[in-house]
């Protein structure tokens, strides 16, 4: 990945308001593979004092969004087309880490995944999974 596109994310990641509400950071950009960490904030918590799932959703399709962007040409962008995301657990910690990949890259569909964890010090726990589809956008 050229150094060009390591910019071009991180200037799109910091164009992001919604990122910079929850405190998220991007911790790890290589080719096909993004990491964002963000803190599990007071007011990310639900009623019940785990992280929203809205907090998990949006840091993991954002990583897995970018892992496909490192992969495009430097006059494309990419859009989310679809993502689902299962819960497998509360999300309880200190902060979220998603790391997402692409899993198969394409001229017009790209499918990512992305694995979000609860890290509470050195442990880790498993509580998302989100496979989607991004679509490669021509720059204007």
């Amino acid at each position: 990945m050229s150094p060009e596109t390591e910019q071009k994310i991180q200037r799109s990641f910091a164009a992001q308001a919604m990122m910079e509400t929850l405190g998220a950071q991007i911790t790890h950009i290589s080719k096909g593979t993004v990491q964002i960490e963000a803190p599990i904030l007071p007011g990310s918590l639900q009623q019940h004092g785990f992280a929203h799932a809205g907090l998990t959703f949006a840091i993991g399709d954002s990583a897995a969004g970018y892992a496909a962007l490192s992969i495009m040409p430097d006059d494309h962008e990419v859009l989310t087309s679809e993502m689902k995301i299962h819960l497998l657990a509360p999300a309880k910690g200190d902060l979220l880490v998603a790391k997402g990949r692409v899993i198969k890259p394409g001229r017009r569909l790209v499918i990512v995944q992305a694995d979000v964890y609860a890290r509470t010090g050195a442990q880790e726990v498993h509580i998302a999974l989100l496979t989607g589809t991004m679509i490669p956008v021509p720059i204007a």
